[in-house]
């Protein structure tokens, strides 16, 4: 089971819906008589994975109490006490988040039957459906009770007043909650805890007080678990980066003595082949295995012993994802491509690893085998940790959101890679026409920080608005919003989303689009059009997208007018510094240091690339880019740089202490609560972005 944490999304927890039953409701008498669990995880209920068992409280079971739930001192003969039956509960429930429904009670009342048993307690983290539901359910339905949630939830009560009934009932309320919590922006364990802190109601309060033990309260949340030390060389670095090059093929017909001598000669460990338009791989231990196994009488050819198919990643993936794919899939050798698909290097774990001792965290290849959405949001779910680690293992801000982006890219690709199998399925059949899914604003210039949303578009190769094409396309890029929601990165609120027709076009109209920019925008119409500048290919025709990309470049160099548009967004600026130098706040006591801080930089950066027609996605290729052709100073380059890291910093460390609390996730900050040095830094990096704006502004057009 993956490790809990705050920052764990509520449709990929796993949980355990319990219930029990008791002698009486006062918490300081009431003994245990029967408990029961179901267990859920990846957003499903695991009917079958269910325990309950009779417990014998060693007292008689007052007849009120046998009116409820049935079970009478007759009942509990031959049955076992608590200190086994609690044994065989904890290990059944082991680490998950128990549910229930007024699960305060249970709590405080396994709580007490541990220590009558002087069993240690172990703290668990606990949620209940009837606290949770006042913060989704219409303000006019009275459904506290718990048939009243599965009324309005349309969950079937079947055993009510049985633990094991009682149980089957909450987790089915549990399952309906988690997508309308999502909807109220409620996505992960640390925010549920926390929404429901100020919802505990008074029966809650009264159990606290009544019990001498008293009960964790909702917003009891503990901390975070020590980040683990994280070795971030596996993510500083890309497979361009250490690829052994060039590639080295040899004939398919070729005799594996020949091809062991040209290993030895070249001083290589393996070859490519293409042998039936398939390109497979022979290594060491394949020519050693096949040469043991030769018959004189009948050469062997590599064509008989090559691997395929060969597995690749694209030239600008960090090695942690290298090293998670070779682990899954367990071979020893990846090839490595260009943009245009081709295969340019290989790796192997000597190259990764470059003979490191390492026991860094990766978040390995989940992304890539994900099922659902919920099987996304699990990988998801590691991000925080992660970027918590790499930021205490000294990764400057933009590594870290670079490893950030990698995962909404390869979270939107296998979204995209999962709709296509949900359209197959459906009968909808395959792509009618090649297409690209691209990844656009800070995901594409990897940039991202742990609060994104989606901002995806798709172009395809021909096909009119509208038209049957467009059509497979738009329900295609609807399963793509819903998968990425569920996973835990949110729709789009400015509707940027491949499911809407202005951001799913066909490549001549998307070059029509383009032309419309760039001929025709107020400064009004360009506040989205922008980001498609920062575009990147996920899936699908990487060089269809590429073609489009580069076309927007090319019509935005040229057109003077489009440019000066794209300046007046750069200018309009208004600084999170007041009068005095202090931060404003903006939301309550924060500052928002994106639009603040952050956009006037990638905006300015954006506009210079353009200008000067710099082929570059992310913020820093940019701004050196424009310093190489004139556009500012490398020294001012670096200035603005330095400031960007600090931004970015300060935001992701507020976005670790809000998701620790259960905080949504955002890009505002407590700049009051900095340390004045911490503070100070900030402040001067603000400065910075004036110069940006400056060279944005020069009239170099």
């Amino acid at each position: 089971m993956e490790p809990i944490s705050p920052s764990t999304p509520l449709i990929s927890l796993h949980a355990a819906a319990i219930d029990t039953e008791t002698t009486g409701l006062d918490p300081r008498s009431a003994r245990l008589l029967q408990i029961a669990a179901i267990r859920m995880s990846g957003g499903e209920i695991r009917h079958g994975e269910s325990y309950a068992s009779l417990v014998n409280p060693g007292v008689p079971v007052p007849p009120a109490s046998t009116a409820i739930h049935g079970i009478s001192d007759t009942d509990l003969v031959g049955v076992p006490g608590f200190g086994q039956v609690w044994a065989e509960f904890d290990a059944f429930t082991g680490a998950s988040v128990l549910v229930g429904y007024r699960t305060g009670f249970d709590i405080t009342t396994l709580k007490k039957e541990c220590a009558l048993a002087g069993i240690p307690w172990r703290e668990r983290q606990w949620l209940c459906v009837q606290t949770l539901s006042r913060l989704v359910a219409p303000a006019s339905l009275a459904i506290d009770s718990l048939e009243g949630l599965c009324e309005w939830l349309g969950v079937t009560i079947e055993g009510r007043h049985t633990a094991l009934g009682d149980a089957r009932a909450a987790v089915g309320i549990w399952a309906g909650l988690i997508p309308l919590l999502r909807q109220k922006g409620i996505r992960t364990l640390g925010e549920a805890l926390a929404a429901g802190a100020g919802l505990i109601d008074a029966q809650s309060h009264e159990i606290a007080q009544m019990s001498k033990g008293g009960e964790a309260d909702v917003s009891d949340l503990p901390p975070v678990p020590a980040t683990a030390r994280v070795d971030s060389y596996l993510y500083r670095h890309v497979l361009a980066d250490l690829m052994s090059q060039p590639v080295q093929y040899a004939p398919a017909d070729a005799t594996l003595r020949d091809t062991a001598r040209l290993l030895i000669d070249k001083r290589i460990s393996s070859v490519l082949v293409e042998a039936g338009g398939i390109t497979g791989i022979v290594t060491e231990r394949d020519l050693l295995r096949g040469l043991a196994a030769e018959q004189p009488s009948q050469p062997t050819v590599l064509a008989d012993i090559m691997s395929h198919p060969l597995h690749s990643l694209p030239a600008g993936s960090h090695l942690y994802r290298a090293i998670g794919r070779m682990n899954r899939l367990g071979v020893r050798h990846l090839a490595v491509t260009g943009g245009d698909g081709r295969i340019v290097g290989l790796v192997t774990p000597r190259n990764l690893l470059r003979e490191r001792q390492t026991e860094a965290i990766i978040l390995g290849d989940e992304i890539e085998v994900a099922p659902d959405g919920a099987g996304l949001a699990a990988a998801r779910a590691k991000l925080t940790m992660l970027a918590k680690g790499l930021v205490e293992d000294d990764l400057d801000a933009r590594g870290v959101c670079a490893v950030i982006s990698a995962e909404l890219c390869g979270m939107t690709r296998r979204a995209a890679e999962i709709a296509e199998a949900r359209m197959e399925a459906a009968g909808r059949g395959g792509p009618p026409v090649p297409y690209a899914v691209m990844v656009l604003g800070s995901g594409g210039r990897g940039e991202s920080l742990l609060a994104p949303d989606q901002d995806n578009a798709i172009v395809f190769e021909q096909g009119e608005a509208g038209g049957p094409e467009d059509q497979w396309f738009a329900a295609l890029g609807t399963h793509i919003a819903d998968l990425l929601d569920e996973a835990g990165v949110p729709y789009c609120k400015g509707g940027i989303m491949a499911r809407n027709a202005e951001w799913r076009k066909s490549k001549a109209d998307w070059q029509l689009t383009i032309d419309q920019w760039v001929s025709h925008s107020r400064p009004q119409d360009l506040l989205n059009v922008d980001i498609f500048f920062d575009g990147v290919p996920v899936h699908g025709s990487a060089s269809l997208a590429q073609e489009v990309w580069q076309y927007a470049y090319s019509r935005g160099h040229s057109s003077t007018v489009f440019q000066k548009l794209l300046t007046e967004l750069a200018r309009d600026w208004r600084s999170p510094l007041g009068i005095l130098g202090g931060f404003r706040a903006d939301k309550g006591d924060r500052t928002d240091l994106k639009f603040g801080g952050l956009m006037p930089i990638f905006t300015g950066a954006r506009v210079l690339s353009i200008r000067h027609q710099i082929l570059a996605r992310c913020s820093s290729d940019r701004l050196r880019g424009a310093a190489k052709a004139g556009a500012l100073s490398a020294e001012v380059a670096e200035d603005i740089l330095s400031g960007h890291q600090t931004l970015l910093r300060a935001i992701l460390s507020q976005q670790f202490r809000d998701a620790a609390a259960g905080v949504p996730l955002s890009n505002y900050v407590e700049t009051a609560k900095m340390a004045r040095p911490e503070r100070r830094r900030l402040r001067e990096a603000v400065k910075t972005i004036a110069t940006v704006i400056d060279a944005v502004s020069e009239a170099r057009l």
